[in-house]
């Protein structure tokens, strides 16, 4: 049950006993504000501090200078709805029934970190792209928080004597993409590294350069956003937490439980209480951030969820996490009758373990329109990238990229990822891996048992199946 009667903000802010007693500076004694900027389809490594020879994103990485730069945060579903949800509730996406899908609904009686917050006195806010894509017939508003124009009129609303949390949206850098604004951006093609798991053609990395352009334009508006808090006197007293809601919209990648597909970058910068220059390099998902958010506040984190709060891990004071649990359920209308393609993944330091519930469904979509006005392998978004691997499928030099786009999948995978980091080795049927294997396959489980994954019961329920689609 979710722990209720919040019925104010405590006088100090309440890191937990460990962090506070790690704390390197005098406490400030007003409630923390917090600034959560979140991108859409930005996935990990395509940042400067991240190690991107290509991306240019001073903010991120000024961030991350100032504060702590997390270097394996992973979102909970490589789709744009349950990977919100997850950050909105702090719960596992399984948890949220029709919220697991994406343009579906966060049914009302799951409660939310900004509702939570502004009933403990908070100020509540967001801007452009916030919870979904969906819809949310029984809340007052968006479950990120009420819509506002611009960070800079929500804070000419904003009070001395109450503290704030927004939501600021972007839709960067999700596709279509504007070639021109690309060419625009001066970012040189040669700089990108195409991962292998996509032929490195110049199409490519000119639709790489377009992608690049958009994640410094986000990255140059949260910018805005910091200096607007400089203005104000607001800086010193924010938590900034800047991420993107799952990995880049690549074939392979977004709607994968691949590292490719769920890895994010993630900084949090919160002055005199995160050293500068901390890296964590602690398993961390994003729905850790609901707790985070709310214990920075001084709040409970409520029982049902299944996130951790980050603030022992910011403070130095952590115990190591063994894995993260990935998961994801029906995206797109991709195939015949709607239905899903179902995975859960356990991410190890080591390992990537995936349980594939339907191996006889195309994993990006069918082959063929599943309905007139739907496209082929509908799961991976259109593009450029998208359009060379279709239009050359039977070409040698891309039919290996276009099998590991679109192919049908064993029902389990398993990948080193110290010698295979884009998982391109199934090593799921070698018998020198069936150790590790049953091990990673019995955590998982526990873990689904645990969480009260239907799916642990019930491998092939059709539950998400038949949950309405408002796309």
């Amino acid at each position: 049950m979710l722990i209720s009667g919040l019925t104010g903000i405590t006088g100090a802010l309440a890191l937990g006993a460990p962090a506070q007693a790690a704390a390197r500076h005098e406490p400030d004694h007003r409630p923390v504000n917090i600034l959560f900027a979140i991108a859409d389809d930005w996935g990990y490594p395509d940042a400067g501090a991240n190690g991107s020879p290509a991306a240019r994103t001073p903010t991120f990485d000024r961030l991350a200078a100032d504060g702590a730069l997390f270097e394996r945060a992973f979102c909970a579903a490589p789709s744009c709805t349950p990977s919100r949800n997850a950050v909105l509730t702090g719960q596992a996406p399984h948890r949220l029934g029709a919220g697991t899908n994406l343009w579906s609904e966060l049914p009302a009686d799951f409660q939310v970190y900004p509702d939570l917050l502004e009933e403990a006195g908070y100020r509540i806010g967001r801007m452009r792209k916030g919870y979904g894509p969906g819809v949310h017939p029984y809340r007052p508003h968006d479950p990120a928080g009420p819509g506002f124009p611009s960070f800079a009129e929500f804070l000419d609303g904003q009070s001395d004597r109450e503290p704030f949390c927004f939501w600021f949206g972007s839709s960067d850098p999700h596709r279509p993409y504007d070639p021109e604004f690309g060419e625009q951006s001066g970012i040189d093609p040669a700089s990108v590294d195409i991962p292998p798991y996509l032929p490195d053609t110049p199409e490519i990395r000119d639709d790489a350069v377009n992608y690049l352009a958009e994640v410094e334009r986000f990255d140059r508006e949260v910018g805005e956003a910091l200096q607007l808090l400089e203005d104000r006197g607001l800086a010193e007293n924010t938590m900034v937490v800047m991420t993107g809601d799952h990995g880049w919209p690549w074939p392979r990648a977004k709607t994968n439980l691949y590292d490719s597909g769920t890895r994010v970058p993630l900084a949090i910068r919160w002055p005199k209480r995160v050293s500068p220059g901390t890296e964590i390099d602690r398993l961390t998902v994003l729905s850790d951030l609901a707790p985070t958010f709310l214990q920075a506040a001084g709040l409970p984190v409520p029982e049902d969820m299944t996130g951790q709060s980050l603030l022992p891990a910011l403070s130095g004071r952590s115990a190591p996490r063994e894995f993260v649990v990935l998961e994801r359920e029906r995206h797109t209308f991709a195939r015949e009758g709607n239905v899903s393609y179902p995975v859960r993944a356990l991410r190890s330091d080591r390992w990537l373990y995936l349980r594939n519930f339907f191996p006889e469904r195309w994993p990006a979509g069918d082959p063929q329109p599943p309905s007139p006005d739907r496209g082929i392998f509908g799961d991976i978004d259109g593009g450029p990238t998208k359009t060379q691997l279709l239009d050359h499928r039977d070409e040698p030099e891309f039919a290996r990229f276009f099998q590991l786009a679109t192919g049908k999948r064993p029902a389990e995978e398993l990948y080193d990822l110290e010698s295979d980091p884009h998982s391109l080795v199934n090593l799921a049927d070698d018998p020198g891996h069936a150790a590790v294997k049953a091990r990673l396959g019995r955590q998982l489980q526990h873990w689904m048992r645990r969480t009260e994954d239907p799916r642990a019961t019930d491998p092939r329920t059709d539950f998400w199946d038949k949950v309405e689609y408002h796309g």
